[in-house]
């Protein structure tokens, strides 16, 4: 579209009129109705800060949109994969092999925890390795850092996690919860 036009903002209300449902159908048809809207709404964000970019026939400007949505949800499959690859890994860890459902849902919960204290800093920098896939160097560029530094930074980070990890107490589950109950009935079963 043409950013000289004398109503841009009505160009792109135009716009998303003419094309928000299709785009919703072609999204939802592809992935989970859940975060289709979200996707959707990714697209127009696209279009309005590019909105230069955007052909002028509508029908080309429809079809660059489908294009945007179409690498849009090929990004979000990525990432998904991405995350579920750490967990997996994270899960295979010799330290973190868990026998049983409760068990895996524990290692959850702490690496949960220990996530949680982590510093913004350690977080990124973990992020950018574990979950973004970046190499040292790359996430180095990202950060506007050295690749030395980043080096540091990750090692630290990496040791802050294992030892919050290492901190976790284990997390009562229904089998290893004290039993509340049965310790009033022995209470009251000995005064008897």
């Amino acid at each position: 579209m043409n950013p000289s036009t004398p109503d841009p903002a009505g160009a792109f209300r135009e716009l998303f009129r003419d094309t928000y449902d299709d785009l919703l159908l072609f999204v939802e048809r592809r992935t989970h109705p859940a975060v289709a809207e979200d996707v959707v709404a990714d697209v127009f964000l696209v279009a309005w800060r590019r909105f230069a970019d955007v052909p002028v026939p509508r029908d080309e400007a429809r079809a660059w949109l489908f294009t945007v949505a179409y690498h849009t949800m090929r990004n979000s499959r990525r990432s998904d994969h991405r995350q579920q690859s750490l967990a997996l890994r994270i899960l295979r860890e010799p330290d973190t092999v868990a026998r049983t459902e409760s068990d895996r849902v524990a290692a959850r919960l702490d690496l949960v925890q220990a996530w949680r204290h982590l510093s913004p800093d350690d977080q990124q920098v973990l992020t950018l390795t574990v979950f973004e896939d970046l190499t040292g160097s790359q996430a180095a560029k990202v950060l506007g850092i050295t690749r030395a530094t980043f080096s540091v930074r990750l090692m630290r980070a990496r040791r802050r996690l294992r030892r919050h990890l290492d901190q976790a107490g284990p997390i009562p589950t229904p089998s290893t919860a004290p039993n509340a109950a049965a310790g009033r009935v022995a209470e009251t079963g000995a005064s008897a």
